[in-house]
């Protein structure tokens, strides 16, 4: 009777067996810090009414020496000089959408990605979730509701956040990204006294706590969040339209917004491009 081979014993400085093996233990990584502003392509965000010219700041963006392609979703820029695709063009679907987002040949020739609008691209991601994904009962649904409570909107956040990977990944190529999108009221909780209404982007908020809410991701996501809007003026605790429309970069009570570089409102005029001057030359 052979007695049991013991097994050989671990190489000096390796852990047992079953142990994973220490951080020290491990090849050392070599980081080098960097120093200075980093000038870095930027994502854009601009919201406001029907009307008021958001679409018409795409075509502007060549007074800055910028060439942007149109993913026009809404058939909102028949009226622009702008190169774009539409559902004539294919482009009519959340998978055709990414489909033409991650074409690198097509790309080439362009600085900017433009979406428009984000609203209606979440309206397809969550026309794709009800064709493909199916209730945990096995069975497909109609409604985006029919998934259980919340249930349908995590579905569509998850989904959603594939454009936002695209969009990031144009970002790191080396393009702009500036996605327009419609607007809505919504209720701001104010911890202070009581809540009030104000603009914001129209893209998916279904509860309070900003579980799944499109909207808050998107707001994150952006370095700039423009809303453009009427100048109002205040008398009499009447508010009377001045008609002079002005993008704002920085929140107020009225409406979200954010910018990383920009500070003061900016009249927007017919063909201004005053906004992608400031812009673009503050980076």
């Amino acid at each position: 009777h052979m007695p049991a081979l013991k097994p050989p014993p671990p190489p000096t400085g390796a852990p047992p067996a079953g142990v994973p093996a220490s951080s020290e233990s491990k090849q050392t990584r070599t980081f080098r810090p960097r120093s200075g502003v980093v000038v870095s392509p930027q994502k854009i965000g601009v919201y406001g009414t029907g009307g008021i010219g958001k679409s018409s700041l795409i075509p502007l963006l060549k007074d800055v020496g910028k060439r942007p392609l149109v993913l026009d979703l809404d058939d909102g820029s028949k009226e622009l000089d702008v190169d774009r695709l539409t559902a004539a063009d294919g482009v009519d679907s959340w998978e055709s959408m990414l489909d033409a987002l991650k074409s690198d040949e097509l790309w080439k020739p362009y600085d900017v990605v433009c979406i428009d609008t984000c609203t209606k691209a979440e309206e397809y991601a969550s026309q794709w979730v009800i064709e493909h994904v199916p209730h945990e009962k096995g069975h497909f649904v109609s409604r985006i509701e029919d998934y259980g409570f919340g249930k349908g909107y995590t579905h569509i956040y998850e989904v959603f956040l594939k454009l936002l990977a695209e969009l990031d990944r144009h970002i790191i190529a080396g393009r702009d990204v500036l996605i327009v999108m419609h607007v809505c009221t919504s209720e701001a909780p104010n911890p202070s006294g009581d809540d009030f209404l104000r603009y914001e982007p129209r893209l998916q908020n279904p509860g309070k706590k900003g579980q799944s809410s499109v909207r808050d991701r998107v707001k994150e996501w952006c370095d700039h969040l423009l809303f453009i809007g009427y100048d109002v003026d205040a008398k009499d605790g009447k508010g009377r339209g001045v008609g002079m429309r002005t993008i704002y970069p920085q929140e107020r009570p009225t409406h979200v917004a954010k910018s990383r570089l920009l500070s003061k409102p900016i009249p927007y005029l017919k063909g201004d491009a005053t906004i992608w001057k400031q812009l673009f030359n503050k980076q």
